[in-house]
């Protein structure tokens, strides 16, 4: 691939290529250390360090438009994977895809999606989409009509990076999410830093207060993991678990769960 086209044209050629690879992040429940869901995140196998990083190439893509294709690929990509892994290992598992701002207010969205799914035989339930609270809160009127709109395929619907970014809590109230998602910078100095103690506890009362889950990212260690499951958050993903695997990775990551794995126990 030249470097010298334009990163439109790049991300084109690489999606031709066969460039990109879906890995998945395991998922956990903080009350019974089960896997519980897989988070789909984007890789892109080539040789340029300066496109190397997701940080880079997805914010790339959304600014030039090629998210769209991306989003496609990745929901069509994971969709059918999840496929193969319920027809493995049962229904257990559900899958959660980002949404980016330019797929969130793209006009086929919901016809995607229903393409998806129809093709891998999968149910709206089984799948989750992480939406962060910028593009949930841009136009927060519109923002809870599409949100509906997923809703009635049986979509779960998570606020992602929470704590981040611009909130009103006058319109998180309205909005139909099922769960919220702390921010890894919350998570990353405790138990040790007060501050960050007391936020996440806040997070953790308010969310149950307005019917919701709770989902630590950027988990890393057992004192994370107490602290977090003892205030009553239910989902966790982080290194503690696992790095984001390709799909044979995670496939073994479950047999050794069903095998009596110490670190985590099957579904």
């Amino acid at each position: 691939m030249s470097y010298r086209l334009p990163i439109h044209q790049r991300l084109s050629n690489a999606l031709s290529n066969d460039e990109f690879r879906i890995y998945y992040q395991p998922v956990v429940s903080l009350s019974t250390n089960r896997i519980v869901g897989v988070e789909a995140l984007l890789r892109w196998e080539q040789r340029d360090p300066a496109y190397a990083s997701p940080d880079t190439f997805i914010g790339q893509a959304e600014a030039s438009g090629f998210i769209i294709n991306l989003g496609d690929y990745v929901l069509r990509g994971a969709a059918e994977q999840m496929r193969r892994w319920h027809d493995r290992f049962g229904p257990r598992f559900k899958l959660a895809v980002n949404l980016s701002a330019r797929q969130f207010a793209h006009h086929n969205l919901t016809k995607s999606i229903e393409d998806a799914l129809r093709f891998a035989r999968l149910a709206g339930t089984h799948l989750e989409f992480e939406i962060t609270e910028t593009v949930a809160m841009h136009d927060a009127e519109e923002s809870i009509g599409i949100m509906r709109q997923l809703k009635q395929l049986g979509i779960s619907l998570a606020l992602d990076d929470f704590g981040t970014g611009y909130s009103s809590l006058s319109y998180l109230k309205k909005l139909p999410i099922d769960k919220l998602k702390i921010d890894k910078s919350f998570v990353r100095d405790i138990p040790s830093d007060e501050n960050d103690l007391a936020i996440i506890s806040a997070i953790i009362a308010m969310a149950h207060s307005l019917g919701m889950t709770v989902h630590a990212e950027g988990v890393e260690t057992k004192a994370q993991a107490d602290f977090l499951r003892d205030c009553g958050c239910e989902y966790a993903q982080g290194f503690l678990y696992a790095r984001a695997l390709p799909p044979a990775d995670f496939e073994l990551m479950v047999e050794a769960a069903a095998a009596g794995s110490p670190e985590l126990e099957a579904s």
